[in-house]
């Protein structure tokens, strides 16, 4: 292990803590696991195995958060903490990545690795997150950045900078770059993409449950759902939601993502087809989004409304 690889494990982990390694080679395919002290990983010996491993095949890779003590697997229920927020870019990479780095609705990474040529893996360190709310924001990156949703696990693993990724040929050595060195909380992430399907499902279902007062979310669907049947102007109706809406965190990100689901549920339900949906949305913010985000952001909407759609039949 060079200094590279060790000056991302010092910045990840704390002294004492507990970490898992793995060692994974696809030809012929086969998987080895160690749980190991931060301290253990970083000793002269130990790098020098791993250094070995790496260049006769196998590739490495660290577990995101830190395991409790005493623990021999790397299962979800002996991960002790949240330690960071990561997304995997595999597809449109570089493109994708400059919309992440242009967004406001997320602070800057801490570490930025570069596992192959466009492919990127993006890590925040945080604190204040419980299991149930990591997951759900690793979910809310995926769909805003077009990352991979398969990479939402507490327990998934990262690819450690400064060894080779072998599954190229020639190998591509891993790299990083450390944008920010902030430990970020969950109140600077405002991706508030599943609250606006939440509040429009729990309205349009209100009548089969007892009154109740409505909230200001819920209310702000309702008046926004009418504004559009009665044809009233997509941008318009957006400054003058944030205006009203000025408690919000970002009040324009709010009040674009309602009027966007809003409209996207209206015309689902006239029977325009998802794809052309998706159009729309796509040319309605071309000129507010980089593309990447623009795109990703669009298919997300579409299939938020067409799921509203969806569970209220079922309901």
């Amino acid at each position: 292990m060079n200094r590279i690889a060790q000056r991302f494990l010092a910045r990840c982990f704390q002294p004492e803590e507990t970490i898992a390694l793995l060692l994974r080679r696809e030809n012929p395919r086969s998987v080895a696991q160690r749980v190991v002290r931060l301290e253990t990983a970083l000793e002269p010996r130990y790098r020098a195995w791993l250094a070995y491993e790496n260049s006769t095949g196998a590739n490495v890779y660290v577990a995101a958060n830190p395991l409790r003590s005493g623990s021999r697997k790397r299962t979800k229920e002996n991960i002790a903490s949240v330690r960071h927020l990561y997304l995997d870019i595999d597809t449109d990479g570089d493109a994708r990545l400059a919309a992440l780095r242009a967004s406001d609705l997320v602070p800057p990474p801490t570490s930025i690795l570069s596992t192959s040529p466009g492919k990127y893996q993006v890590l925040w360190r945080v604190e204040g997150f419980d299991f149930e709310r990591q997951e759900q924001m690793l979910k809310l990156l995926a769909i805003a950045f077009g990352g991979d949703p398969a990479c939402t696990d507490c327990n998934r693993v990262l690819r450690i900078p400064g060894f080779l990724n072998q599954k190229y040929n020639p190998a591509h050595r891993v790299t990083v770059e450390y944008p920010d060195d902030s430990v970020w909380t969950p109140g600077d992430f405002r991706l508030e993409i599943a609250a606006t399907d939440t509040t429009a499902y729990a309205l349009m279902n209100h009548g089969r449950k007892p009154p109740r007062k409505h909230s200001n979310s819920e209310s702000d669907w309702a008046w926004v759902s009418s504004q559009l049947r009665q044809g009233k102007d997509a941008a318009k109706l957006t400054r003058e939601l944030a205006s009203r809406r000025s408690d919000k965190p970002n009040p324009l990100y709010y009040a674009q993502r309602t009027v966007d689901v809003a409209s996207a549920h209206l015309w689902l339900l006239e029977g325009i087809r998802i794809d052309d949906v998706i159009t729309m949305l796509e040319c309605r913010r071309r000129f507010d989004l980089p593309i990447a985000l623009c795109s990703a952001r669009a298919r997300e909407i579409a299939a938020t409304a067409e799921r509203m759609i969806a569970r209220r039949k079922i309901a």
